[in-house]
């Protein structure tokens, strides 16, 4: 007989397995997910209305059709691709795994807040009535600094020699379909999660202390509002439909087209556009690549004589140890690429 003391655990994560799973099945109806159906169908007709009508010397060479966009973008070279194949076991696994494995070891920006609460003894604030432009600042702001917390993880994968060796496995995509945005090690899921949860932590923290401690932020269908205007065209960063934002907009947002040049293993490229959605950081970081309004031409994966030799979800979980393992174990080990 199941002693209850035991049982109740397994329960538990017997029910967190099934739930999370039922989740990555059912990615349609996930409001928080890139994969949401009302993100799919804008990433599809943005993407074919792009090809179709934004590119000058496409067009003039007849080769913008709708065809043509069907063959690259929709056919089974792209979406039957090893790697992609990859990608889809990966995006089930990881949706059961990450949450048993590291789920209890993530903290958000209200864990920030009250441990800043605790930390310096600040009671609630409300200084200033709630009203529509304290609340648009703060939307605002909490998308500012959840952007640049984003960043700041992001050039930490690639410049701390370590750290790259997780992050491999998302720049180990050898083309890049919706579902590479979930080809990501759960060390490099985690430290995507705390650093901008700190960065949000902090700005959430100073408006509740020392503003209106009620305050949040604006939504739409339970999502941040500028979170789900990004997620429109969110798709189009991990798929191959080249989407550029023009001269002088390039220089301030990331467009698609600046992470998917993010992917090139082209020395010009290499390291790029770390950023979400503000160009700003990597204007000041010095890694700012602006893409051509024209589809440019690159190689995608890791340039390191490894590209195809990712192609198993236990090669993905497990190699990235085995590479740490061995640069801590380097005197001189080479610092990253990417």
């Amino acid at each position: 007989m199941l002693d209850l003391t035991t049982g109740q655990p397994l329960l538990t994560q017997f029910y967190t397995v099934v739930f999370h799973f039922a989740k990555a099945v059912l990615f349609f109806l996930q409001r928080d997910s890139f994969l949401y159906w009302p993100f799919l169908i804008s990433t599809v007709v943005i993407g074919a209305l792009a090809w179709r009508f934004g590119y000058t010397k496409l067009r003039a060479s007849g080769t913008a059709t709708w065809r043509e966009f069907q063959r690259r973008f929709l056919g089974k070279a792209l979406w039957w691709h090893p790697s992609s194949r990859l990608d889809y076991s990966f995006y089930f696994i990881n949706a059961v795994l990450f949450p048993l494995l590291v789920g209890p070891l993530l903290f958000n920006e209200a864990t920030i807040a009250r441990f800043l609460d605790a930390l310096t003894g600040v009671t609630a604030g409300s200084v200033v009535t709630q009203g529509i432009a304290i609340k648009v600042l703060y939307t605002v702001l909490f998308f500012i600094a959840y952007d640049f917390g984003r960043f700041v993880a992001h050039s930490l994968l690639h410049d701390v020699p370590l750290l790259w060796e997780f992050h491999k496995v998302h720049h180990s995509a050898e083309v890049l379909t919706p579902f590479t945005s979930f080809r990501a090690h759960p060390v490099d899921l985690a430290l995507m999660y705390w650093v901008p949860a700190l960065t949000t932590g902090l700005m959430a923290w100073l408006f509740h202390r020392f503003i209106d401690n009620n305050l949040g932020v604006y939504t739409f269908l339970g999502l941040h509002v500028i979170f789900w205007i990004g997620n429109l065209i969110g798709n189009l960063r991990h798929w191959q439909v080249w989407l550029s934002y023009g001269e002088k907009t390039n220089h301030w947002l990331i467009s698609p087209a600046h992470h998917q040049l993010h992917h090139s293993i082209e020395p010009q490229h290499i390291g790029c556009n770390r950023g979400f959605e503000i160009a700003v950081w990597d204007r000041l970081y010095g890694t700012l690549c602006i893409p051509a309004s024209e589809p440019e031409t690159f190689r995608m994966g890791l340039g390191d004589g490894t590209d195809g030799q990712w192609r198993s979800v236990s090669r993905l979980y497990f190699w990235p140890f085995v590479l740490a393992f061995k640069r801590l174990a380097s005197s001189n080990s080479p610092v990253g690429k990417k």
